[in-house]
């Protein structure tokens, strides 16, 4: 078996160990099933990983195929950019299992590689977040480390006044942010929530299991825009999730402009209209008159009570993040689109570059392939 010339001995001389590392992670493999298949021990397959020997020739087609990756994928020589978890903000990190910690990670890999291989042809929107330079974030820096203020300060910058933030994701898009949704068929990326790395150029990687409310998305959103700006270290500890928790609320609905708009008696109906108006679901509602001290913890609970009972009522049911436009990502396919209308870029020649699959490119991008047949004319 060869592709496009490529000889199994050839990929074997050239073998990448952090390339079989990072098809493994995406798959959810463990060295174990890795061994099982190639007929080979875990030992075997942990030396591969880390350059101490070479799996044979005749073991590459196979390993390609089981972690459903081209042999190409794992030559060496191609830009890459490894990531660790002390390098990514995860929700809940201690209660998010490793496994999956790590193939969301191996994919924010990839996403670095596909905006790495899509800037070399378009110039993306500059970074334009105060303390971040060359993939490092240093807090403090232009920016309070106090979270409210230093939420009221980005809004500032990025010129937002003080009302309602429209188009969230795309106004972080449009200052440099990468913001990313993993493919909606995977279902793996459903258990782990929303996040972010800052290295070299910031990414934020929402999901899916919270598109069908786009207010939660756009919290989740600002949550990890909150991480990008106050946290140069991920540590994974409750009092960096409380801070970017205090970022994103002051961010989507800062104190001075929401408090005189928040009900003093717990109106439902008037909360649904201010969810329409700022973009924030009626449950952040609840709890910011609890956190700017306009009702009891006693109130807080009843309230949450009573809409709990009215779930799934008109004016009191999610609305999917598909039906704006503005909260769906399109950074990266629109950069595609560019570099196809400027260069002649398609999807087979991208996915050469990259050693993927042409299917693995397209469902990155969200680029659907045609479907149409194709006309041949006979002479």
């Amino acid at each position: 078996m060869e592709e496009r010339g490529v000889t199994p001995r050839a990929i074997c001389d050239g073998f990448d160990p952090a390339r079989l590392t990072q098809a493994r992670r995406l798959a959810e493999m463990t060295k174990k099933d890795v061994s099982a298949y190639l007929g080979v021990t875990p030992a075997a397959v942990g030396q591969y990983e880390t350059g101490v020997s070479k799996p044979r020739p005749e073991l590459i087609p196979r390993l390609a195929e089981f972690l459903d990756v081209p042999m190409q994928f794992f030559l060496v020589g191609r830009p890459s950019n490894r990531l660790d978890s002390s390098m990514a903000h995860f929700r809940s990190l201690r209660s998010t299992p490793k496994a999956q910690r790590e193939r969301s990670l191996a994919f924010a890999e990839q996403i670095w590689e596909l905006t790495f291989a899509l800037e070399k042809r378009i110039q993306m929107p500059f970074v334009d977040l105060p303390g971040f330079a060359g993939g490092e974030v240093h807090p403090g820096e232009d920016l309070p480390a106090e979270p409210a203020s230093a939420a009221r300060e980005l809004r500032r910058r990025w010129g937002l006044g003080t009302g309602p933030v429209t188009h969230l994701v795309r106004r972080m898009e449009s200052h440099g942010i990468v913001v990313v949704l993993p493919p909606s068929a995977d279902a793996s990326a459903a258990t782990v929530d929303a996040f972010s790395t800052r290295a070299p150029r910031p990414l934020v990687v929402l999901t899916y299991n919270r598109t069908d409310d786009v207010y939660r998305h756009r919290f989740s959103a600002a949550h990890e825009l909150g991480h990008l700006v106050l946290h140069g270290d991920a540590t994974g500890d409750s009092r960096q999730e409380r801070e970017a928790d205090a970022f994103a609320a002051e961010f989507l609905t800062p104190q001075e402009s929401i408090l005189p708009l928040l009900p003093r008696r717990m109106d439902l109906a008037q909360l649904a209209d201010l969810r329409r108006t700022w973009g924030v679901s009626i449950h952040s509602l609840i709890y910011r008159c609890r956190e700017l001290g306009l009702i009891s913890d006693a109130t807080t609970s009843r309230t949450y009570q009573r809409l709990r009972a009215l779930d799934g009522q008109p004016g009191f049911t999610p609305e999917p993040v598909s039906s704006f436009a503005g909260e769906q990502p399109v950074l990266l396919r629109q950069a595609f689109q560019l570099a196809v209308e400027d260069s002649g870029l398609t999807i087979e020649k991208l996915a050469r570059e990259l050693g993927w699959k042409p299917a693995r490119v397209r469902e990155l991008l969200d680029v659907p392939e045609d479907q149409r047949p194709v006309l041949r004319l006979v002479r």
